[in-house]
């Protein structure tokens, strides 16, 4: 379709834009809150508009962790993930006392989003994990499957994902309770052979917990459910692409065997943003250094990784830019059924990130409001 602007409109003054996972040369124009038209003639002299990142697991950053944070910690670490870029979020808790899972969910759901990131709803890492591939929650607060207490922290405040071991007894019966609720159930922190962690997906379960981590490894005649994952075509693939937790040959590898269902995320913490030094999730003592982020036991315990790093890492990997952006914005929104957000084309609602060459964060808009400029 032609690319053609109206008269008189408010303009980003760009050279190019990402639409339908390609870069259109060309401006781009907004109207009343959504984009009226792209690849606008004349172009600005510089910059690259693209979709607002997405970014759907992420527990904190700028020294907020969103377990433990009020009114106001929301809004410190709202204006930092504008700062990179993040137009919307899923804040996720870790396993904590279902007390706490309460209050933090009850604070979600009051928390307003005119002038900020949309926080889209609670992913709950937890708490019904695999006491073997636990990673750094505390054991005290993992639970064995429970229907009730699902029931009840869905009732507490917006639940939107579920990280849970289909191994588990009962497990799959949660993951019937998230889709008929239209929830996600993610497959993590799991022991789960092949078998098991298919027999989630067949249930409904649509995505998996930063690949490769809190999960059992994969071999060539038991792949679980990292092989699983890989061989579907139905299953959003979460990978944290910081430089610690995965290596360079296995982000390629995964890129080329799913491209197109990868969901770029943080898994950040209150470290994100920040610099080395020491930081706290939920109940879990974190020291960061040289970037990693690991517990007491010196294991790793999230990122300080901001999405737009994550774009510029897979990118400087040999993945072309325009598929880095897509696993930051039009993925992970179509996992969480969203689809009105992650998008740059006529018509779609004006989150957006204005990047320089060096994919920096030159501007961020939501609802066409300009919300952070450099």
């Amino acid at each position: 379709m032609p690319y053609v602007c109206t008269m008189d409109s408010h303009r980003l003054d760009v050279a190019a834009c990402v639409v339908d996972g390609g870069i259109v040369p060309g401006d781009v124009e907004i109207a009343d809150g959504r984009i009226a038209a792209v690849g606008c003639e004349p172009a600005g002299a510089e910059g690259l508009a693209a979709p607002g990142l997405v970014d759907v697991h992420v527990h904190g950053c700028a020294g907020v962790d969103f377990l433990t944070a009020d009114e106001d910690g929301y809004h410190v670490a709202g204006e930092r993930l504008l700062a990179a870029g993040v137009t919307a979020c899923q804040p996720a808790f870790v396993c904590a006392p279902e007390e706490q899972l309460t209050a933090a969910l009850a604070v979600l759901g009051g928390i307003q989003s005119s002038g900020g990131p949309r926080f889209l709803g609670a992913h709950l890492e937890g708490p019904f994990l695999s006491a073997d591939k636990l990673g750094t929650h505390t054991p005290a607060y993992r639970r064995d499957p429970d229907v009730a207490l699902l029931e009840r922290l869905i009732a507490a405040g917006p639940v939107s994902e579920v990280t849970l071991a289909p191994e588990l007894p009962g497990a799959l019966d949660l993951v019937d309770l998230l889709v008929h609720q239209r929830l996600i159930a993610s497959v993590g922190h799991t022991n789960a052979t092949a078998a098991q962690a298919a027999a989630a997906f067949d249930r409904g379960a649509r995505s998996v917990t930063h690949l490769f981590n809190a999960m059992r490894t994969l071999h060539h005649r038991e792949p679980g459910t990292a092989g699983v994952a890989l061989a579907r075509g139905d299953v959003a693939i979460e990978l944290i692409v910081d430089g610690h937790h995965l290596h360079p040959d296995v982000v390629r590898t995964v890129w080329r065997a799913a491209v197109g269902r990868i969901v770029l995320v943080t898994d950040g913490t209150a470290a994100s943003g920040m610099p080395d030094g020491t930081y706290r999730m939920g109940d879990i003592d974190l020291t960061v250094t040289q970037g990693a982020v690991r517990n007491s036991d010196g294991a790793l315990a999230g990122s300080a990784l901001m999405l737009i790093d994550a774009v510029r890492n897979v990118h400087a990997l040999g993945v072309p830019l325009e598929e880095a952006i897509s696993a930051a914005t039009e993925v992970p929104a179509r996992l969480l059924r969203r689809d009105h957000l992650g998008q740059l084309r006529i018509g779609a609602i004006a989150d957006l990130v204005v990047l320089d060459d060096d994919l920096g964060v030159r501007a961020t808009y939501v609802d066409g409001r300009r919300v952070f400029s450099t």
